[in-house]
């Protein structure tokens, strides 16, 4: 008994952190569907980062343009959190424009598939059964980008840089947003049956969000580090957090009778297997190679990695290509673009990367 008292005292010591942070994360998705975001996409990295681009006119998708406090809020509460623990150190010049095309092929595997890693989750907790294929798609993805770490991938090393290109990005963010609440320059979606018109209160959101990057830089949670790490090291640390963000949105689904088992009528989702496996292994492969998921880039990015920055900058620059050539997925199925066509040249582009990356040939 003592033996085991011991042991449990040892798990809670070492993983109430991160499943707290992943309890809250949950919690979160199901408040801010309730206050206005979209259903099974209270937190979404990836949705919210295409609405922004949205917002910026870099795609003229008009059912998906609104500047997302959430993003804002993730970096900005990375950022407080890591200058208070002393944490916050600028550095970048890690291949950043490597990172910036995988930041776009992971944001375009992403709109395939209708999700981030996070909303992946969220939307398992929903009840969708896409998202069970999805996952099955990110953790092959995750397994075939373990095989270059093994081989000794990298993409070198970053250097220290100067406060200011760490604070430039976090900046530029809050300015953005500012400008989104005082001003019309940019676009904002409307119509409140549409993804980017179902909006929750802004303050409320960006509150949320604050607190969600203050504990997601402390608890280093990370959608494909948690597999990764399980994968190689038999730890699974992170995966805590994955579950309980599934435990946290499954009691509030049930609680809020939101709950719903099955494939079709998912909300803000297609039931199209192929691509819904796909899209999710580009995205878990492109992930461990960038050595994040879309959220622990956000949180490296508030810590003052301009490497991840640049990484975000994908992500936008993805989302907007998605749309732009009709690569983006939607309810009603996958897009007319040449979709299968930008997969295949994903997957090639992240081969040859591991391969010329790896110190050790296979």
């Amino acid at each position: 008994m003592e033996k085991t008292q011991r042991g449990f005292a040892g798990f809670v010591k070492r993983n109430w952190l991160v499943i707290v942070s992943g309890l809250f994360i949950g919690a979160a998705a199901v408040v801010l569907s309730a206050l206005g975001n979209p259903k099974n996409m209270g937190f979404c990295i990836a949705c919210f980062e295409r609405d922004i681009a949205g917002a910026l006119l870099f795609h003229k998708a008009e059912v998906v343009q609104y500047f997302r406090p959430e993003i804002v809020g993730i970096v900005i509460g990375a950022m407080l959190m890591a200058m208070i623990r002393k944490e916050w150190r600028p550095q970048g010049g890690s291949a950043p424009f490597t990172r910036f095309l995988l930041g776009m092929f992971v944001m375009i595997g992403a709109l395939v598939f209708l999700g981030c890693p996070l909303r992946m989750v969220i939307r398992i907790g929903g009840g969708d059964v896409n998202a069970l294929i999805g996952l099955g798609g990110f953790v092959v993805g995750i397994l075939i980008g373990v095989i270059p770490l093994k081989l000794g991938f990298s993409l070198n090393r970053a250097y220290k840089q100067k406060t200011t290109e760490g604070l430039f990005f976090p900046i530029l963010l809050v300015i953005l947003f500012v400008l989104s609440l005082v001003t019309n320059l940019f676009a904002k979606t409307e119509d409140a049956t549409k993804p980017g018109g179902q909006q929750a209160v802004w303050y409320a959101a960006l509150l949320i969000a604050l607190v969600v990057g203050a504990l997601c830089q402390q608890s280093r949670l990370c959608m494909a580090g948690g597999v990764r790490d399980a994968v190689m090291f038999r730890d699974f640390h992170l995966i805590y957090g994955f579950i309980s963000i599934i435990i946290a949105v499954v009691i509030g689904n049930l609680i809020r009778n939101t709950f719903s088992f099955g494939m079709t009528g998912q909300p803000i989702a297609h039931t199209d297997s192929l691509y819904n496996f796909l899209g999710m292994a580009l995205v878990g492969w492109g992930s461990v190679l960038l050595g994040g998921c879309p959220l622990r880039q956000l949180v490296l990015a508030g810590e003052g990695n301009s490497d991840s920055a640049v990484t975000v900058f994908g992500f936008i620059a993805g989302a907007a290509v998605s749309h732009n050539f009709k690569l983006a997925s939607s309810a009603n199925g996958i897009g007319e673009g040449p979709v299968l066509p930008v997969l295949i040249a994903g997957f090639v582009f992240l081969a040859v990367l591991s391969v010329f990356n790896s110190k050790r040939r296979a």
